[in-house]
């Protein structure tokens, strides 16, 4: 009498030549099945094997490689509606110039939730899964992430000057905790303290913040050091190099996450690593500003978790983060003068997984293994220029374009089918964004160098 096989029923099981895992081994897996229940991973398994043990709905992926989904661990999601408004200046003039008055002119309400939702937009279609921002109206970002159905870390922003969102950095505080309060409970969202940046957030707001995020256990988000001006400038007003700024009032700790770090000292590099600080590397806004280059290379060799972010578009120009991978390993390597320096694997974990460290969301998403959440995109290599495939992860970042995602779950909810948005009307958005461009209209023209 033959024994009776009982199958356990789930909701979704993925199955693909490649399974990019990235987890502590990297390990990848080929043919190999992704089985979903209830938004986590529940197995993974032989895909020759995965019918013995487990019922449900199939999406056989013949030619495609599935990873994590991808992490932007520093942007500013509204200003998608800048895109290109003011382009090849250095940082200085195309913030104090151009950025912040736009800003002070057309930012609101409706400007922050038409500019998310094109963000958002374009970030599921390009494979990010989840975002840490930093802009005001932080409240809106949320509540849009939320719907739409993506991971968001969302910047509580504080500066000293008055803008749109607050008066001062104690209303900018009032208000951080109150949205921190409202998300509280929020499966998808979670919150971060968003000081803009030494040079204009002054002592007294920057130890607030050092308090409360101790108190609360919230990651402090924060520009830092990111050209050779700002260093000097704070040095002269100051008398000490902004990070030691930090490290004086005791942001320097696990729950930094510091943004740019294109100027660091050796004595720097061994505090950061002593210190567990989080470092989010932005090479295409840098490089495009021309501030400078993260030493990425030597962060990661003392041990510095570093992650990767696209910054805006307003100085990027995009949210590509297939490119910032392929950009990180490129300059990496040209900044360390060694062509194994920020290989492929490195590049991946630190859009993924280093990310998610980072975030604190390291148990939920970041790789796929067992028990965290299905946040996962799905690569296709069935074009000429993506074939043949001899090293997944190599491919990944050094083949690969955002045009390649097919397919995008978070939380094993499928957000991009066959490269077309679920939640979000993209037309409707392309239209909306038109009609800001209209309306801002151009700036002047920049002088330039002939």
């Amino acid at each position: 009498m033959s024994k009776v096989r009982y199958m356990q029923k789930v909701d979704q099981i993925l199955s693909a030549p490649w399974l990019v895992t990235v987890d502590a081994n990297d390990t990848v897996l080929e043919d190999h099945s992704l089985v979903i229940e209830s938004g986590i991973i529940r197995d993974i398994v032989p895909t020759a094997d995965v019918r013995e043990r487990y019922s449900g709905p199939e999406l056989a992926l013949p030619d495609h490689i599935l990873c994590p989904g991808l992490i932007n661990a520093h942007t500013h999601m509204s200003m998608n509606l800048l895109r290109g408004y003011a382009d090849d200046l250095p940082l200085k003039e195309w913030l104090e110039g151009y950025i912040w008055p736009a800003e002070g002119q057309w930012v609101d309400e409706q400007f922050v939730a038409d500019g998310s939702r094109l963000a958002m937009a374009e970030s599921l279609l390009g494979g990010t899964t989840c975002f840490n921002d930093m802009y005001f109206f932080p409240d809106i970002t949320a509540r849009l992430a939320s719907a739409a159905g993506m991971r968001a870390s969302i910047g509580l922003i504080v500066i000293d000057f008055p803008t749109v969102w607050g008066s001062g950095p104690d209303e900018y505080l009032k208000k951080a905790i109150a949205v921190g309060d409202e998300f509280r409970h929020d499966p998808q969202v979670s919150v971060t303290l968003a000081p803009h940046a030494p040079y204009s957030v002054s002592r007294e707001p920057l130890e607030k913040i050092s308090t409360l995020s101790a108190e609360l256990d919230i990651p402090v988000h924060i520009h830092v050091q990111e050209t050779a001006g700002e260093v000097q400038d704070f040095i002269s007003q100051h008398g000490v190099r902004p990070l030691q700024r930090l490290a004086e009032i005791g942001l320097v700790n696990p729950s930094l996450i510091a943004v740019h770090m294109t100027q660091l000292e050796d004595s720097e590099i061994a505090m950061l690593a002593n210190q567990g600080v989080h470092v989010v590397h932005c090479p295409e806004s840098n490089l495009k500003l021309a501030s400078g280059a993260c030493p990425v290379n030597a962060l990661l060799r003392a041990g510095v978790n570093v992650a990767l972010g696209t910054d805006g578009t307003a100085s990027n120009n995009d949210l590509d983060m297939f490119g910032e991978m392929r950009t990180a390993a490129l300059l990496g390597k040209h900044v360390a003068g060694d062509a194994s320096a920020v290989n492929a694997f490195q590049a991946l974990r630190m859009a993924t997984i280093n990310g998610a460290r980072a975030l604190g969301l390291a148990d939920v998403t970041g790789s796929l293994e067992r028990g965290k959440a299905a946040d996962i995109i799905a690569v296709d290599t069935a074009r000429v220029d993506m074939a043949p495939v001899y090293e997944p992860v190599s491919h990944v970042v050094y083949a690969a374009s955002r045009h390649c995602v097919q397919h995008v779950w978070v939380a094993g909810k499928q957000l991009v089918k066959d490269a077309q948005l679920t939640t979000l009307d993209a037309d409707a958005l392309t239209e909306t964004a038109q009609q800001w461009q209209q309306k801002i209209g151009k700036p002047a023209t920049p002088a330039r160098n002939n």
